[in-house]
């Protein structure tokens, strides 16, 4: 039995002895090789001493440490040219770091290799800033790029239009929004915000400035953090919208004082609503007002508020008579009132947690877009929606209990997650246009609308079925464990804006001036609003799901009444 194992243990010992010979023999080939190598290579490179921007290296070098950057800034340096090479380090050169596996004996697979490292490293970091020799204006724009300006402070470079894509922004959009609101300049800020414009200010900031790559478009400038690379508008883009023109908004009796109501003026004959309208807008004011040969530009203010509109007859005289009669005609320009279109998170934690509580499709991302307006603060939301975060509201991506926010948007029912609240504003809308609006959403976005075949499937009846009890629990769920809430109808808000949204502001004890409630009118629509009708069945809901719906709004009805709210809109029930 020995013998065996002294057998075994001696064949055991010479393997051992074998294998380590092989792997010593192994690594001094490879060394050999490696050295010849670079006997072979090396009367290839550069033989002088100089400095590091003599040599020829390729831009991929500085991501390794073949390079100082101030290499790449050498006219005598080009990357096109020298990327694919195999680069070599001489004597001189500072050893070059990096992961080993980088090193590879193939320069083919080498480059590869360090270029799929650095992707990789560049995108885990996030994108990076581009440097001061990135192309400054968009290959597709066009616009003149005009420089790169300063935009920080209480008053804005650009006070025209203000438009947000945290995800898409590119200076054609950008250029196209501004032009279509017959804006001379648009300016790009933090590579997702497009402010429009008609003047600028005399000087400018260095191009290096702006430095941060468009969200939406890679290699373009779109600005940076207080900084705005600003492009004049030429003309729209191919197969974008026309240029809007001035709306009408009606005949009304003119101010006492109209030296102070109407800011600027021009008197020339035979003045037009495009030639009134077109000095108003490069004034940047979003009302023209004409008075037979008179044009004069303005706000909308308390003095004149544009709601006690007259008969359209007694402005429609010849100019002479119009020049000498108390009336005017008001319209629209395509400017943008921008008095309430600045907005902040709350500078300190609010005290009291506000939701904004409504059943979906009742209009709370509208409301949400006038109270942030009205208020100048954010709102937050209990969700995450990422379309709506692109498109500027920044409280979107705020944590909903961080009480950096105006007021929390929130679908939710339950004790628990109402008691959650302090107080609350419940947005109730007429359940059939809030189904309707709702399925809407759910089948098209935030925009679109539901195809014929969705309402014709048996998707839609569902949907009635289910939904159509949610909206009357969530009611009666908010008026029975509601700490403290105002209640608002979506109908009564479209109807009477201001009056309404005052006392939504009061509720949410914040002050504001009646001219900024009045910019908010001005701007009411936002950006999530559903323009026209879809051409789909004009009465989708059937006898059965009008008896159930019915019989909701009887119970809310009631329920609001029994907690001294006004009842329902007789609206809501269809004659």
């Amino acid at each position: 039995m020995a013998k065996p194992f002294f057998r075994l243990q001696k064949f055991l010992r010479r393997t051992q002895f074998l294998l380590f010979f092989l792997t010593a023999a192994y690594l001094m080939t490879g060394s050999l090789l490696l050295l010849q190598r670079a006997r072979v290579a090396l009367p290839q490179g550069p033989r002088a001493p100089g400095p590091l921007q003599t040599l020829p290296v390729a831009a991929v070098a500085l991501g390794v440490g073949l390079l100082d950057s101030r290499a790449l800034h050498d006219p005598r340096v080009s990357p096109e040219l020298l990327l694919g090479m195999d680069m070599l380090q001489s004597p001189l050169t500072r050893p070059r770091p990096g992961p080993r596996w980088l090193r590879s004996r193939n320069s083919e697979l080498r480059q590869l290799r360090r270029r799929w490292f650095h992707h990789f490293m560049s995108d885990s970091q996030g994108p990076p800033a581009l440097g001061p020799e990135a192309p400054r204006p968009a290959v597709h724009s066009r616009g003149t790029y005009v420089g790169c300006f300063s935009d920080h402070g209480h008053e804005r470079t650009l006070k025209g239009a203000v438009f947000y894509d945290l995800r898409k922004m590119t200076v054609s959009h950008c250029q196209d929004a501004c032009a279509e609101r017959s804006y001379v300049y648009a300016g790009l800020e933090a590579g997702a915000e497009c402010y429009c414009g008609n003047r600028l200010p005399a000087t400018s900031v260095g191009l290096e400035e702006c430095s941060h790559e468009c969200k939406g478009e890679k290699g373009s400038v779109c600005g940076a953090v207080d900084r705005l690379s600003v492009y004049r508008v030429d003309e729209l883009q191919p197969g974008s919208r026309k240029r809007r023109t001035a709306t009408y908004r009606g005949c009304f009796r003119l101010p006492e004082n109209i030296t102070h109501a109407f800011p600027s003026s021009l008197i020339q004959a035979n003045v037009t609503v495009e030639t009134c309208s077109g000095f108003c807008s490069q004034k940047e004011f979003p009302l023209a007002i004409l008075r037979g040969w008179e044009c004069y530009c303005a706000y909308p203010t308390p003095q004149f508020n544009l709601r006690d509109a007259m008969d359209s007859s007694l402005c429609g005289q010849d100019p002479e008579a119009q020049r000498l009669a108390e009336y005017c005609e008001v319209y629209q320009t395509p400017v943008q009132d921008t008095r309430c279109t600045d907005r902040r998170f709350l500078p300190n934690k609010s005290k009291v947690f506000v939701a904004l509580s409504s059943f979906p499709g009742a209009g709370n991302t509208w409301a949400r877009h006038l109270i942030e307006h009205a208020t100048g603060f954010y709102t937050g939301s209990y969700y995450f929606d990422g379309t709506l975060y692109n498109k500027g509201f920044k409280g979107e991506k705020d944590h909903w209990r961080s009480r950096r926010t105006i007021c929390v948007k929130t679908h939710e029912s339950g004790r628990r997650e109402i008691e959650m609240f302090d107080s609350a504003i419940l947005l109730i809308r007429n359940p059939y246009r809030s189904l309707v609006a709702e399925f809407n959403r759910k089948c098209a976005g935030h925009l679109g609308y539901a195809a014929d075949r969705n309402w014709k499937s048996k998707e839609w009846p569902d949907f009635v079925n289910s939904y159509a009890s949610w909206w009357s629990s969530h009611v009666l769920d908010w008026l029975k464990y509601g700490k403290r809430l105002l209640v608002v109808h979506y109908e009564e808000l479209r109807r009477s804006l201001v009056p309404t949204l005052r006392e939504m502001v009061a509720f949410l004890n914040v002050s504001v001036s009646e001219e900024r409630l009045l910019c908010v009118e001005n701007n009411k629509e936002g950006s999530f609003r559903r323009r026209g009708r879809r051409s789909h069945d004009p009465e989708p809901f059937t006898p059965e799901m009008k008896d159930l719906i019915n019989g909701y709004i009887r119970t809310v009805d009631k329920a609001l009444r029994d907690h001294n709210w006004t009842g329902l809109p007789r609206e809501y029930v269809p004659r």
